[in-house]
């Protein structure tokens, strides 16, 4: 997709998959290219349920990407995120909102998290959170790209800001104070997130 309005005139729409305005407003920031427009499902009224059935975060951003372009027949973006945990082999990783059930409360996926850690000491707690992101341009051309935030899980929950894990998520380029600690503008400099938002907007640069 050519880092210009269309020929008319009229703005690029971009369908992002989500619901939430504060993630939104992070990819209308970062991906700030003249003549592009990021709308949200909420925007659009009713919207289908999508089932993230895919055992990679790239497979289940892929899959909520592909239905909202089949839905729309607009260009599209979705992501998908998680944490990762050593100790676990992985986990909770694409399970990471319903660690606890499906209907788990962050809350409950955060004591699920710290029970399965209880024996685990400070040097076997590192993790991280992971994003991959999928979009989809106007031909149906693909363009994926992931960020990482590395860390350690601690031993109580901290913080009141953020969401998920982020009260007991420890990032190493902040030490001391959890995800939940950090302003939002401290947060998205290193987030997961943030870093494959840069990492896209790269790519697209390029093409």
């Amino acid at each position: 997709m050519s880092l210009r309005s269309s020929d008319q005139g009229v703005p690029r729409r971009v369908v992002v998959a989500t619901k939430n305005p504060g993630k939104l407003e992070e990819i209308r920031a970062t991906l700030a290219f003249p003549g592009w427009e990021f709308v949200s499902e909420a925007e659009l009224g009713e919207w289908p349920d999508v089932e993230e059935t895919g055992e990679t975060f790239v497979a289940n951003a892929r899959i909520k990407a592909l239905a909202v372009r089949e839905h729309t027949g607009l260009a599209s973006l979705a992501d998908d995120s998680g944490l990762e945990v050593d100790a676990l082999d992985g986990e909770p990783g694409v399970y990471s909102s319903r660690y606890a059930g499906p209907c788990a409360s962050d809350a409950e996926n955060n004591s699920r998290l710290l029970l399965a850690l209880q024996d685990a000491p400070v040097l076997q707690r590192t993790a991280r959170f992971r994003c991959a992101m999928v979009f989809i341009d106007d031909d149906g051309n693909e363009t994926v790209s992931q960020g990482a935030c590395e860390g350690s899980i601690g031993f109580e929950a901290r913080g009141n800001g953020g969401f998920g894990y982020d009260p007991l998520f420890l990032p190493d380029a902040v030490p001391g104070r959890t995800m939940a600690e950090l302003t939002t503008r401290e947060k998205n400099m290193i987030s997961h997130r943030g870093a494959a938002l840069r990492a896209l907007r790269e790519m697209l640069e390029r093409d």
